[in-house]
């Protein structure tokens, strides 16, 4: 528990920061799920449309903090990769 005034905010600033972040990466996780969703279903434009729109969030993830560069270019490579294989 906090006792002194600079953990008291700190603590406050913590929740603040957490309830962000949380909201972007649900953000995040709701474009990835549209491209998947697009992708089962097979629609090759639809998916492309849906991983266009996903790739920038994904990378404001990043410079925010949120996600690890990584990570972020990882999940962009496999999914580029499954859209890209549905024209095909």
């Amino acid at each position: 528990m906090a006792n002194s005034p600079q953990s008291k905010k700190r603590a406050r600033q913590a929740d603040r920061r957490f309830a962000i972040n949380k909201a972007r990466r649900s953000r995040i996780r709701t474009f990835l799920r549209k491209v998947e969703e697009a992708i089962a279903a097979g629609d090759h434009d639809v998916a492309q449309a849906a991983l266009t729109t996903a790739q920038p969030e994904m990378m404001r993830g990043v410079t925010k903090g949120v996600l690890h560069k990584n990570t972020v270019a990882r999940k962009m490579s496999r999914l580029s990769s499954r859209v890209k294989a549905l024209k095909a």
